[in-house]
């Protein structure tokens, strides 16, 4: 598998993946702002042009003409929203190529931005935001970002508030887009069974003409951990099961340590078979999902361990999970050797199936060469897994495991906290 990057005339990257065996191909359409670049008063408005640019453009005036003319090459249509970046992407067979760059560029680049559909979308968001607060095992998420990053947009719910959503204008889409849309800012990914050299012709066919600055530098982020001692956010709600996120802080998008940091997490909670898995589901029967992720930013990053547990269990679930990530840290729970190769291969095989779909390939080098300006191959982060040691797992566990920077989010019907407030002291 070999990406290869090119750029258009006005600066324009795009990222080509051939696969020759390949019947489908996707483009997917990267802008790098998502909801971390808002001011206060238009948070949630990145995720709301996201919804808006299916709803007409100039060449396909209504949503209806959109969704009917995909539908008609069987093409899948859809976009995604983070807190620093937002994508667009259509999927396909190969040989209608063309009509899908065609669908993407006047979506992305000309919507309509009608007022009327502007307004009639705003009660689509806000019962949007309902449906995540109804939806614990999603707004945990949220609950844990909105403690570990408070005081800071990164701790902001990417969909915004419905007061921000309902005071939303057209000039708010007009004036951002025109800060953030421009060929500096954008990166355009394919992957699937096409030639490069079609693929450059329709992007300069289709982008060409997309302007090379935008009307303001971008920011550069820079988020300072202060934080001095355990701290918790309860979000009381009448569940039948609670959710929970236990975490610390992590290394950057990026970071020489990434690697370490994923063997770490895959050895903690990365499977039916890794360390907290067994504790807690297996062994115990506290939970039925249990499962430790990094997720990573341009400037920080966020090492977490998410349940969903038994409600009159979870005070022994967070027991369980302190007690791994600082039996780990301290070397009281060695590595073996064992351990450590399944590890690495448990990422390596995930990786490996998820490469199987277009939309991934294109995520894996989008993201990478739009925040980053560079891109890791499979190959390249196969190797440096499989460089990492036990001796280094331990070392980034001890960096990273620090009682004082201890984060634990909870929705669950409880209303009196100082037991879990006890339990992280």
């Amino acid at each position: 598998m070999k990406p290869r990057l090119k750029k258009l005339d006005n600066g324009l990257r795009v990222i080509t993946t051939e696969i020759p065996t390949s019947e489908s191909a996707t483009i997917t359409v990267w802008v790098g702002v998502g909801s971390r670049s808002e001011e206060d008063k238009i948070a949630g408005l990145s995720h709301f042009i996201e919804h808006v640019v299916f709803k007409g453009s100039k060449a396909y005036p209504s949503a209806k003409a959109i969704s009917e003319t995909v539908d008609a090459f069987g093409g899948e249509l859809n976009a995604h929203t983070s807190k620093e970046w937002t994508n667009f992407y259509i999927k396909a067979r190969s040989a209608k190529l063309n009509k899908a760059f065609d669908i993407l560029a006047d979506m992305v680049l000309n919507p309509l931005l009608d007022e009327r559909e502007i307004e009639r979308e705003k009660g689509v968001i806000v019962e949007e935001i309902a449906m995540y607060e109804d939806t614990p095992i999603i707004k945990i998420g949220d609950v844990f970002e909105n403690l570990l990053f408070k005081g800071d947009n990164l701790g902001r719910d990417v969909i915004g508030s419905k007061k921000t959503v309902k005071n939303m204008h057209k000039s708010d889409f007009v004036r951002y887009r025109d800060i953030h849309y421009y060929t500096e800012n954008i990166v355009i990914t394919i992957a699937g069974g096409v030639m490069e050299e079609e693929v450059l012709k329709l992007a300069q066919k289709y982008f060409g003409g997309l302007k090379k600055k935008g009307q303001i530098e971008e920011t550069a982020f820079k988020f300072s951990v202060n934080q001095s001692k355990p701290q918790l956010l309860l979000k009381t709600k009448p569940n039948e099961q609670a959710h929970l996120i236990l975490g610390f802080f992590a290394g950057q998008l990026g970071n020489q340590e990434r690697y370490i940091e994923a063997v770490l997490s895959a050895v903690l909670g990365g499977g039916m078979s890794s360390r907290l898995f067994t504790e807690i589901r297996e062994k115990r029967g506290l939970a039925y999902s249990v499962q430790t992720a990094v997720e990573r930013y341009l400037d920080i990053g966020e090492f977490s361990t998410y349940s969903g547990v038994r409600i009159d269990k979870i005070e022994e679930a967070i027991k369980i999970m302190l007690r791994e990530h600082y039996g780990l840290a301290s070397g009281k729970y060695a590595i073996s050797d064992k351990e450590l190769t399944k590890a690495k291969e448990f990422i390596k095989g995930h990786l490996a199936l998820a490469l199987e779909d277009s939309k991934e390939i294109n995520n894996l080098f989008g993201e990478s060469e739009l925040l980053l300006a560079k891109i890791d191959t499979p190959k390249a982060i196969y190797a440096g897994i499989d460089k990492v040691t036990k001796e280094e797992v331990v070392a980034v566990a001890k960096k990273l495991f620090v009682p004082e920077r201890l984060n634990l989010a909870i929705i669950g019907p409880y209303k009196d906290q100082s037991k879990f407030e006890k339990l992280l002291k």
